[in-house]
């Protein structure tokens, strides 16, 4: 899926909102956090083992809150530029950005359920069915 600042992923077939995961590098970083929806950032480096443990149940939040989070994963290694421009001293380090604005963060290893707290501050409720 290609970068876009408008819009959410949806089926083609059933229009259903798809779960918006990405992984960029330093050259797409500032396009794929310019999004429709607040972005959840995922600073991680593969040689951090407890990046390993977040990087899942940052996935699972991408997909439970589908149309209404983006996730965006990068390699720290491979943008050194980037991780000095939202100071980060350590991993891995979760940030929330809307209208290109860091809003939230959480550094280290948090579980679920303080993730899923920080995400709840800052998406829209789901829209109701009709």
């Amino acid at each position: 899926m290609r970068p876009t600042a408008r819009g959410v992923p949806r089926c083609s077939v059933c229009h259903a909102t798809l779960p918006w995961i990405v992984e960029t590098d330093a050259g797409g970083f500032d396009e794929e956090i310019a999004a429709s929806v607040p972005v959840l950032v995922d600073f991680w480096a593969p040689w951090c083992g407890p990046c390993r443990m977040v990087s899942p149940v940052v996935e699972q939040m991408g997909r439970e809150y589908a149309g209404r989070l983006k996730v965006v994963k990068l390699n720290i290694d491979e943008a050194p530029a980037i991780a000095s421009r939202y100071d980060i001293q350590s991993i891995p380090l979760l940030i929330i950005i809307n209208n290109d604005q860091e809003i939230d963060r959480i550094v280290g290893a948090a579980p679920p359920a303080q993730l899923r707290e920080m995400i709840q501050r800052h998406v829209a409720e789901p829209a109701a069915m009709d």
